[in-house]
């Protein structure tokens, strides 16, 4: 029997509870550190996770040697750092979406991993379930014909607590980045399949948003172009419950996924639509009896036996080129960030920007 990879996880927030759990009930991987800037939180987290060692910095915790493997969750602006220090330590790293807050330090963290030969993924976890791995399937051997649209939209209504990290402009907060990725990151997964399985960098983005008075985007849209004919149309909301669903026409039908981004954790099982046209409607259930978040881990734990650097649907060069959308989204609509080093955008306004010539 192969010895379970060690893990480590820095932050504290909803999502390492539920990565905790995950490790707690995979077969590849288990957990042995967590961190928290707080010694308190990490203190409290350890217990309710029953792990022996906690870190009061994530300094320390990257530094740990019975740490193997990084899960980073702490927020956006803190990914660059955690990542590219895992990195440069010889660590492993699963780093949760988005990869940081913008493309520019996305590619150092990158380049991180490349020059330590480390693994790297960005923890989409929708990438890591059989759904998807079906649904590009379907795409590739052209049952619905040649991709023209896609629609997709992740949306929820997080309250209006100002102290929630979503509001928090400094924390990197907002719908674009918390949601938008989702929508953005299956865009170009159904183009790069439709292009023939390579990274497909978007050609055009138009966007609109509202930007509430703490400086983040409550809701938004864009319109993105790839190569290829795609056009994908794409929406999130933190402040707004959208139909959080997928749909993809062809030129011979169209494909709708129900509950594309947490398969089999919420809402409706795990199915695919399929409706070609002049034909009826097929139904493909796919196994749910997995939870997402435990293939993810154990994902990430059958690639790290196998020698791997990425994951095969989740390459660098994917999370790179959804990274540059996500800034040319933000860009449309004058939301920046202090690591883009430019001003915020003003408080309250609905702003917005056409597609520019000759899409």
């Amino acid at each position: 029997m192969q010895q379970r990879c060690r893990w480590g996880i820095v932050g504290t927030g909803k999502i390492a509870r539920i990565m905790a759990r995950a490790l707690r009930d995979s077969s590849t991987g288990r957990l042995v550190a967590v961190a928290s800037r707080s010694d308190s939180r990490a203190r409290e987290f350890a217990a309710e996770s029953e792990v022996a060692r906690h870190h009061g910095s994530y300094e320390s915790l990257i530094a740990d040697p019975e740490v193997e493997v990084v899960y980073v969750a702490s927020h956006h602006p803190d990914h660059r750092a955690c990542a590219t220090a895992a990195a440069d330590a010889g660590k492993h790293v699963l780093c949760e979406k988005p990869l940081a807050v913008n493309a520019r330090d996305a590619a150092e963290i990158i380049e991180a991993a490349r020059r330590n030969g480390t693994f790297l993924m960005e923890a989409f976890a929708y990438r890591c379930h059989p759904q998807t791995s079906r649904l590009v399937e379907i795409l590739a051997n052209g049952d619905i014909g040649q991709v023209r649209i896609v629609d997709a939209a992740f949306g929820y209504d997080a309250g209006a607590a100002p102290e929630n990290y979503l509001l928090v402009h400094e924390l990197g907060g907002g719908g674009i980045l918390d949601v938008g990725c989702y929508a953005t990151s299956m865009a170009h997964l159904i183009a790069a399949t439709a292009s023939g399985g390579q990274a497909a960098a978007c050609s055009d983005v138009a966007g609109a948003a509202q930007i509430g008075s703490s400086g983040v985007d409550h809701y938004a849209a864009a319109v993105i172009k790839f190569p290829g004919q795609v056009i994908a149309r794409v929406a999130c909301a933190i402040q707004l419950n959208l139909d959080s669903t997928l749909r993809i026409y062809g030129t011979k039908g169209t494909v709708t996924v129900p509950s594309p981004w947490l398969p089999g954790r919420y809402g409706p099982p795990p199915t695919i639509l399929v409706h070609r046209h002049r034909s009826g409607p097929a139904e493909i259930d796919v196994d749910a009896s997995v939870d997402l978040y435990v293939r993810e881990v154990d994902t990430v734990g059958d690639l790290l036996r196998q020698g791997a650097r990425s994951h095969p649907l989740m390459d660098w060069d994917e999370s790179l080129a959804n990274m540059t959308t996500l800034d040319r989204w933000r860009e449309a609509i004058g939301l920046v960030y202090q690591q883009d080093d430019v001003e915020p955008a003003v408080d309250g306004r609905t702003a917005g920007i056409s597609l520019p010539g000759g899409a």
